[in-house]
């Protein structure tokens, strides 16, 4: 899982892709409709797509109607184990700052008495 993690962090690193992925989330586009929210070339914009292929954070499907046609879409599992070890994550922190409440609490009340 570590790899798959480092993979999907290396590959929202960069802006541009982050961008990708939230015009993916209003559904499947083809690149030349993502090339257009864009002011980058379209082979740019291809190598960004490469990039979030390869990390399985998106798929590239053809169009049935035709051949020629590609459409990139997302594919979930990526994010879901992104979104996994954030809580594991946060969890910690919880607990920590939780810690650190009580203990402060306490050494505030001994100090009164």
């Amino acid at each position: 899982m570590v790899t798959d993690l480092d993979e999907t962090l290396a590959a929202l690193a960069d802006p541009t892709r982050r961008r990708i992925v939230e015009l993916l989330r209003d559904g499947p586009r083809r690149p030349g409709e993502l090339s257009a929210a864009f002011e980058i070339s379209a082979p740019a914009i291809s190598r960004h797509l490469r990039v979030l292929r390869r990390s399985g954070i998106v798929e590239e499907r053809g169009v049935d109607s035709d051949a020629r046609l590609r459409v990139y879409r997302l594919r979930p599992e990526p994010i879901v184990a992104l979104q996994a070890w954030l809580d594991q994550v946060q969890a910690f922190w919880t607990d920590q700052l939780g810690a650190f409440k009580a203990h402060a609490e306490r050494v505030s009340r001994e100090n009164e008495s």
